[in-house]
């Protein structure tokens, strides 16, 4: 019990009994706390862990996307780069000058 001072007993044992409830009860008001803490800071990892998982998802898909239209333009892609070697060679004047060389050689056909 509490000095004798000018407060009734009872309130100052009133008073002592709320302080010590409170100090009995900060130990499992702070494991809560943290307990919460843990718990959203879980719940962000695994948001987290989600968000990155649809965006390689994602990334996936348009890389085999990519490597399908690679695959079926692989003719069109031959076809465009011989046409522009030859477009860029003299290779059509030699053709030319070649036939015209055999025409020349020939004679009449009969």
């Amino acid at each position: 019990m509490a000095y004798p001072t000018l407060v009734n007993d009872q309130i100052t044992d009133a008073v002592t009994q709320a302080n010590v409830k409170v100090l009995g009860d900060a130990p499992a008001m702070a494991m809560g706390a943290i307990y919460q803490s843990l718990a959203h800071s879980t719940g962000i990892l695994y948001e987290n862990a989600t968000a990155a998982q649809q965006q390689l998802s994602i990334a996936a898909q348009a890389s085999t996307n990519q490597g399908v239209i690679q695959v079926y333009s692989i003719d069109s892609m031959a076809a465009g780069t011989a046409t522009s070697k030859i477009a860029q060679s003299d290779t059509a004047d030699t053709m030319m000058s070649l036939m015209t060389s055999l025409k020349a050689t020939q004679g009449p056909v009969t």
